[in-house]
This record gives C-alpha cells, structure tokens and sequence, in this order.
C-alpha cells in the first residue's frame, strides 16, 4: 500500500489519533485551516472513517475544547499548588498556570473563548470556562473575606479579565510583538503580582 493512501477504518484507537492530529493541525493551521478530511489523512485513514467518533468537524473541535479547559483548569491548579503562602500568592500561581497553557497552545486556547465554543454544549462533569472561574472565585473570597459576596464577585471577574486580557494582547502580538512566548515569560509574572495586589487594595 502506498505510504500516502489513507488506510481503510481498522484504527486500533481513531478517536484518540483524531484528538491528536486535530489538536496538531489547529496549532499549525489555526480554525481557518482545520477540516476533518485534513485530520482524517493526518491519522492515516479514509476521509470518511472519523464518522464513526465526530459526525462533523464541529464535534472534533469541541472535543478539543473540551479537554482544552480540563487541561487548563489541571495546569492552574498545579501551579498554584506549588506555592506555599497567602491567598495572592496563589492567584499568582493560577495565572502562571494560565499563561502557560496559553503560550504552549495558542491556537486552542483563542478557540476555546471564542464565539465557536460558547455553542458548544458540555458533557457531564464537565465545567469549561466555569472551571476557571471556579478556581480564582476560592481564592478570591479568601483574600477578601471581609469583603461582601457581590465585592468578592466584582474581584473574580477583574482578576480574569485582566489577566485574560493580558494574555490574549500577548498573542496577538500587541505586546511583545511576534514574540508571544517570550513576552509572557519576560513580563507576565510582574503584571500577575500587579494584578493580585490590586484586586487586595480595590476591595478595601
């Protein structure tokens, strides 16, 4: 058989070779570049053979998506496990995590807060972008425990979009120019410190 011809669905596992050139072929290509026939020939198979797991390449994308945030949401928290200390400290933690999921996979993480993920329906157990919010929500109402839930609320979501927010220019090459990886790692801990410490001082 020639080395070029698809194989025929005889796949020992294509769900998980579909994942794994899918998620290849999103950091190559980005969402403009990604069909499922390209993935399919990605996993050696007939372009017809990923119907067996995804009816379509929006159902590919959402299991990227999917085990995008339950990778994210992993990431931050190891990283803020790492810290011994106070409440800021490890909301530092979480942006480190953050960021450095973002830096090793752009490409998924602009898709997984895109408009195409908010169509996309979770399964069972799973938490998206709640996960996230969830984490620094702790965090959060433990520094400002003194604080009244809809403070403590207002806190959750500035730390997020600026820490988001930070992320995202970084990726876009408005900060830091083409260069996102190594603006991330050059400045991304002060902004996080600065970040922390003002979500402490607005809420006094």
């Amino acid at each position: 058989m020639s080395p070029n011809k698809p194989r025929a669905y005889h796949h020992g596992d294509l769900r998980e070779a579909l994942v794994a050139s899918g998620r290849k072929l999103l950091e190559e290509k980005g969402i403009r570049g990604f069909t499922l026939r390209e993935c399919a020939r990605r996993a050696e198979v007939s372009h017809a053979a990923p119907a067996h797991h995804f009816a379509s390449m929006d159902d590919l994308l959402a299991e990227l998506v999917r085990r995008g945030f339950a990778e994210l949401t992993a990431t931050m928290t190891t990283e803020a496990e790492r810290i011994e200390g106070e409440a800021a400290a490890r909301l530092v933690g979480l942006g480190v995590g953050y960021m450095a999921f973002a830096a090793a996979n752009p490409a998924l993480f602009q898709l997984m807060f895109s408009r195409e993920a908010n169509r996309i329906d979770l399964k069972d157990g799973d938490e998206g972008a709640g996960g996230v919010r969830r984490l620094q929500a702790a965090i959060v109402e433990e520094m400002l425990a003194d604080a009244s839930s809809e403070v403590r609320q207002r806190m959750v979501d500035f730390a997020w979009a600026s820490m988001h927010g930070f992320i995202t220019l970084v990726l876009e090459g408005e900060i830091g120019g083409r260069d996102s990886s190594r603006a991330l790692k050059s400045r991304g801990l002060a902004v996080l410190a600065a970040m922390a410490e003002t979500v402490v001082r607005a809420a006094r």
